[in-house]
């Protein structure tokens, strides 16, 4: 505690009211949630009632649960509940799924499986593209988030388009109810419901709450807000923390509103605002200040640091975007070389993920180790996600889930109402769907043809169950590929011969990995060890190698929360940043708050990068740079124009940069 400055020791020591603390970038805010916490638990009075710490991230959640175990000296014996909002819904509806009218072992579906429900819902709708479905796909979650019901939707639509979302909506609602199934909306609307209609239920989980924290809160929904005033009820036990000039998830639904409400809502709340900043320079800190000022503000707040002004912000004016990418890594390389620094204090910041291929490219060709933050997952490529499902389902016949992502897959012919009745079927008889389909009783619920071609399928899977017991991983992985003909499949589901060819690609790496696996594991490689491998495949990914020294490239969205001593904010052009979509839209000051949150990344340097001409559509235009730019205070900026006459001493510390880095990598080579 005695490293606490004033504003942090009040906002750790405040348990008379709800508490807002209003957390700039970089003003230590974990350590004061997590410091929170250890106090909290260390009250007498506290009973069994527990803590719950609440934020979006599993990897947030973890950072927060080990940082508070090394504050800990002896386990406290209620340990503080820490988790995200959707792990504590879960968990609401693991211990209420009666109320929820939910079945034990209930499926959550995630976005692959709700794609592929929404596909067999529209399939009548020959003009629903992709691009369409995914736009429906966002309209009925963004409406789960604002709680607004089906019948809610339907009634309050004033167009076809918002029509024919809140019918979908409706549709794939009595679907997910009859395979005993939610998604990740569901685990935070339906607690919400369950605790707005049960007064009971929510009476007694008001009652396990002694404090509720909750981080990122300006990144909360509508349901999420909701949540939060039901969990803490009359008593509001409440801590949040926040920023509002760091929201910038309004697409996914945040509302950075919901900090006013909290005024309105508990006018007893006390507002600390943490601005001492213990991250960035003078200099990096009064841009920032300067740019997000031209923001309209519920709380007024100014970041300042006692380390110095440092180094002015640097703008390179560049010809084109071959010239950014030249001078960004190439000055990257010489600053590494020069000051001897590690490649992971640099970071390569852009709006959009496309910008990332050409420095991934010269990074490559001048052999510079790099890490791409945000990018997809191998295992989330939709041909592997397929094989897996098969694998699951082989594993473990009751996955339902699995079941509905590749009964159609390749095409079976087997509909949406098909599967509807069969739900309902299978929900009856409190038998999975794999079981229900070989069963024949389903023929008193569905025309003959529809049933047969769902027994062919269950008995070919019966089949491959008999083969995964008896063969190894691959070789089973290899004849369920040969069985459903796939890579045919691949080729004639789409014309593009390049998509075509990369996820063909995809396949044979799954089974290539799965004979290393074998081969590495031999004995213990059995199919079910295999599976539970990959599903922490992802959570290993974002732990790997921490400390690698990696230049590290990212969206500026997924660069929330990181800071690097070195940062290069590239792009900063119209219709880039800000982006051509935000400014149709009418949301110019979250495309400000996107470039403040990627300044507010530099621990030392910035750089600012925009290009005189981009290529955009197979065309080259000309480019002005960003409104942005204009915004930044001029004392702070160094200006690089082209044509600008060279420094003689910078054109010979390049080439001396240049001549280490090639004898750094003859080096490697040896």
């Amino acid at each position: 505690m005695s490293r606490l400055n004033p504003e942090q020791h009040d906002a750790v020591h405040h348990l008379d009211s709800p508490l807002l603390v209003l957390a700039g970038a970089g003003s230590g805010k974990t350590g004061v949630i997590t410091r929170k916490i250890a106090y909290l638990l260390a009250q007498p009075v506290r009973s069994k009632r527990e803590v719950m710490a609440v934020t979006f991230t599993n990897k947030a959640a973890r950072e927060m649960r080990d940082r508070v175990n090394a504050l800990l000296r002896t386990r406290p014996a209620c340990p503080p509940w820490i988790s995200t909002f959707h792990s504590l819904g879960l968990r609401l509806l693991q211990q209420e799924t009666r109320a929820a009218g939910l079945k034990a072992g209930f499926s959550i579906f995630d976005t692959g499986d709700v794609r592929t429900l929404l596909r067999e819902l529209t399939r009548q709708d020959n003009d629903v593209g992709d691009a369409e479905l995914q736009r429906l796909q966002q309209r009925v979650s963004a409406l789960k988030s604002e709680l607004v019901s089906p019948a809610a939707a339907l009634s309050t639509a004033e167009d076809e388009e918002a029509l024919r979302a809140a019918r979908l909506y409706g549709d794939y609602e009595r679907h997910l109810r009859a395979y005993n199934a939610v998604d990740f909306d569901d685990l935070i609307a339906l607690p919400v419901r369950l605790l707005g209609e049960d007064p009971g239920l929510r009476e007694r989980w008001q009652n396990r709450v002694y404090h509720l924290l909750v981080d990122e809160y300006q990144d909360t929904n509508a349901a999420q807000y909701q949540m939060l005033q039901w969990l803490v009820g009359p008593m509001a036990r409440f801590t949040v923390v926040g920023d509002d000039d760091q929201s910038i998830y309004a697409w996914r639904g945040a509302r950075p509103e919901n900090l006013h409400r909290l005024q309105q809502d508990f006018p007893q709340l006390r507002v600390i605002k943490l601005e001492q900043n213990y991250r960035s320079t003078g200099y990096i800190l009064k841009a920032a200040n300067t740019l997000i000022a031209q923001n309209d503000h519920l709380f007024e707040k100014r970041l300042w640091s006692r380390l110095g002004d440092g180094e002015r912000l640097r703008v390179l004016a560049c010809e084109d975007a071959d010239d950014e990418v030249r001078r960004v890594v190439g000055e990257l390389l010489q600053h590494h070389l020069r000051h001897r620094t590690r490649y992971a204090d640099y970071a390569i910041l852009y709006r959009s993920n496309h910008q990332a291929r050409p420095f991934e490219r010269a990074l490559r060709e001048h052999q510079l180790p790099y890490r791409i933050t945000g990018g997809t997952s191998f295992f989330e490529a939709a041909e592997v996600r397929d094989l897996l499902a098969y694998l699951r389902l082989l594993q473990n016949p009751d996955d339902d889930a699995a079941f509905l992502r590749i009964v159609n897959v390749p095409r079976r012919e087997i509909g949406a109402g098909t599967l509807e009745k069969l739900a309902g079927y299978a929900h009856g008889r409190g038998v999975s769907l794999l079981t229900a389909a070989s069963e024949m009783g389903l023929l008193q619920h569905l025309p003959e043809r529809a049933a047969e071609r769902l027994r062919t399928f269950a008995e070919w899977m019966a089949r491959m169950q008999r083969i995964a017991h008896e063969e190894d991983a691959p070789t089973c992985l290899k004849r369920l590929l040969d069985g459903i003909d796939y890579l045919n499949w691949l080729a004639e589901s789409d014309k593009n011969t390049r998509v075509v060819e990369k996820r063909q690609k995809n396949v044979r790496e799954l089974v290539d990995w799965f004979t290393r696996l074998q081969t590495r594991w031999e004995d213990e490689a059995t199919l079910e060890k295999l599976l539970a491998h990959i599903s922490l495949v992802g959570m290993l990914d974002r732990q790997e190698e921490a400390d690698a020294d990696e230049v590290q490239l990212l969206t500026l969205h997924s660069a929330k929360g990181l800071e690097f001593d070195h940062v290069y904010l590239v792009g900063m052009e119209e219709e880039l940043l800000p982006h051509r979509n935000s400014l149709d839209a009418g949301t110019l000051e979250e495309e400000r708050r996107l470039a403040y949150v990627g300044i507010t990344r530099a621990r030392r340097t910035l750089t600012l990068t925009y290009a005189a001409r981009r290529r955009t559509g197979g065309e080259e235009a000309e480019r002005e740079p960003s409104r942005f730019l204009s915004e930044l205070p001029a004392e702070v900026l160094d200006w690089e124009r082209p044509g600008q006459a060279d420094d003689p001493a910078a054109r010979q510390a390049r080439g001396r940069a240049h001549l280490d880095a090639l004898r750094e990598m003859l080096a490697r080579e040896d």
